[in-house]
């Protein structure tokens, strides 16, 4: 029997009142008991059945379960607070490396500052750096450049929840001042930035993108902006993301990609792509649980990086899945995302899974000596894209040996994924049982609503053998990876996007050209564990070889 059952604000369908009951679940409040036969409904959902004597054995410990849940929704939970299980993605006799080096930049002493404004905005981080650094131009300069551009351009886009107009001036000429004074705090000295707007930062709104939160605003700042802060970046505003991390759909419209703004700019770092995308900002930060800065990369023509899971501090960010979320940077280059990385890495006392672990580029370091592998069969057949092969043959006209191999793991991973649905359904679980779910602009099946519905039925023992299975998954990639320093995989291609975020790979995402219908596409890099500078090295290499990220979106460059 379906009841239909009354919320805070709307309807929701139960499959059956009894036997959500006997799941331990409630959509608001439910006449019914646990017996037999709501028993029997409640497995049909978790695919198990139990005989008439075991269904009549468990309803006295179902009811006390129920209980013990109801009693448990009363202790308020906020979505900063991490479970005591933590993540770790280290694969057996596996330890990152602990010795930092100086690092290598291998940045010009000097360089020609551009003629224009627009060409100023479109320049990357590592050459602002040297003309912030030579006295050329000033950080005061740079950042009314970045802020006109968004005044400008941003409703256009849709890209901004909240411009920092007045502290990023303040900082900027506060970074002349030291500059004068013979202070220099490195390549991010002075160079503006945005971040996602599920970054919290003190007295600022963190929306989530999501109507529910559009007021919200949290007392800290995260950990990686006090990161940038200190390095002397100049933060100039929060940019959207698809409502609680999905898509590009926020409460207050669509993202556009400034390539064609009758398309969405993919999700969910939807507004830091598409900001870096137009010269709105030379880079930004994004976060990834399942391709969120893999796919607005790719929609938007920019450079994005993922990191290793743990590099990089979560503290102050909203908790989608606290095994899967990661933070990065998007800019215009791969040697950008590394000087970002550079800052923004370290372990976190407020981060359990943080992990301490070296990052160490040196730009004088041979990309020749790198040994690269490349997945071969998803080069190959009709389904291979000819901007995929091109970058296949620039690598091997620069000299660099590619080995062939395949994806082949024994652990599938998409049932893997459902751990994310259920500690995403964890982190927003008053937002499922008040009702404020059907506040969120995006309804459809496929959409939070219904998946964070839908995964208070995964069972908690079900969910502790898919996370065995990803240990094995670990394993296997580690083993299968161990051999090569960087692999060159299209971006969509067969489950590899799926299993390097749940094993907590790192990847590199660059411009390759473009489709038929104009738009770009993307090219993956992926390494092991911690080994992200092998992915800026061999990315700058390409980038120095290649123009494809160096390209405008016409109606933006002006």
């Amino acid at each position: 029997m379906e009841i239909k059952n009354r919320l805070k604000s709307g309807f929701f369908i139960c499959l059956g009142a009894a036997s959500c009951l006997a799941l331990g679940f409630t959509f608001g409040k439910l006449s019914g008991e646990i017996n037999p036969a709501s028993i029997e409904g409640a497995s049909d959902l978790i695919g198990i059945s139990f005989s008439p004597a075991e269904k009549d054995s468990m309803v006295n410990t179902l009811k006390n379960q129920l209980n013990n849940l109801e009693n448990s929704r009363k202790v308020s939970l906020d979505n900063s607070v991490a479970p005591s299980l933590v993540f770790n993605p280290l694969p057996k006799g596996f330890k990152p490396s602990l010795e930092q080096k100086t690092l290598n930049w291998g940045l010009a002493n000097s360089a020609d500052l551009p003629k224009s404004d627009v060409d100023i905005a479109f320049t990357p981080v590592h050459e602002l750096a040297v003309l912030i650094k030579s006295g050329k131009l000033t950080s005061e300069r740079l950042t009314k450049i970045y802020l006109d551009r968004i005044k400008t351009y941003s409703d256009t886009l849709q890209c901004l929840i909240t411009l920092m107009e007045d502290s990023a001036l303040e900082k900027a000429r506060a970074m002349d001042s030291e500059l004068k004074a013979g202070k220099y705090r490195g390549p991010l000295h002075g160079i503006p930035y945005g971040v996602k707007d599920l970054l919290a930062v003190k007295g600022t709104k963190t929306t989530w993108g999501a109507m529910p939160y559009k007021d919200q605003e949290i007392d800290e700042t995260a950990t990686i902006v006090t990161k940038l802060d200190d390095a002397g970046a100049v933060l100039v505003g929060k940019f959207t993301l698809g409502a609680l991390a999905m898509g590009d759909v926020w409460y207050g419209g669509v993202t556009k990609n400034p390539w064609n703004l009758k398309q969405g700019s993919s999700g969910s770092s939807a507004g830091s792509a598409s900001a870096v995308s137009a010269g709105l900002v030379p880079f930004a930060i994004g976060t990834e649980t399942l391709g969120s800065i893999v796919s607005p990369s790719t929609r938007n023509g920019v450079t994005g990086l993922r990191p290793t899971y743990g590099r990089v501090s979560k503290h102050g960010a909203m908790a989608l899945s606290w095994s899967m979320d990661k933070i990065g940077p998007i800019s215009r280059s791969a040697l950008d995302n590394g000087i970002v990385l550079a800052v923004i890495n370290g372990q976190d006392d407020n981060d359990a899974s943080s992990i301490q672990a070296a990052f160490n580029y040196d730009a004088k370091r041979d990309p020749k000596s790198l040994k690269v592998g490349y997945f071969k069969p998803f080069f190959e057949g009709e389904r291979a894209s000819a901007n995929d092969q091109k970058v296949l043959e620039t690598f091997k006209n620069i000299g660099i040996e590619l080995h062939p191999l395949e994806l082949n793991v024994s652990i599938p991973a998409g049932p893997i994924v459902m751990m994310l649905m259920a500690e995403g359904s964890a982190a927003f679980d008053e937002l499922t049982r008040l009702g404020w779910d059907d506040q969120l602009v995006a309804q459809h099946r496929n959409a939070w609503p219904n998946l964070f519905r839908a995964a208070r039925f995964i069972p908690a023992t079900d969910y502790v053998n898919l996370s065995r299975q990803r240990t094995l998954l670990i394993q296997e990639m580690h083993e299968l990876m161990k051999g090569y320093d960087v692999i060159v995989t299209p971006s969509f291609a067969g489950s590899q996007l799926q299993i390097t975020n749940l094993t907590g790979h790192p990847a590199l995402c660059m411009p390759n050209g473009f489709n038929e219908s104009g738009s770009p596409t993307s090219i993956t890099l992926l390494a092991n564990l911690f080994e992200e500078e092998k992915l800026v090295i061999l990315g700058s290499l390409i980038q120095k070889n290649t123009d494809w990220q160096t390209q405008r979106p016409p109606l933006f460059n002006q």
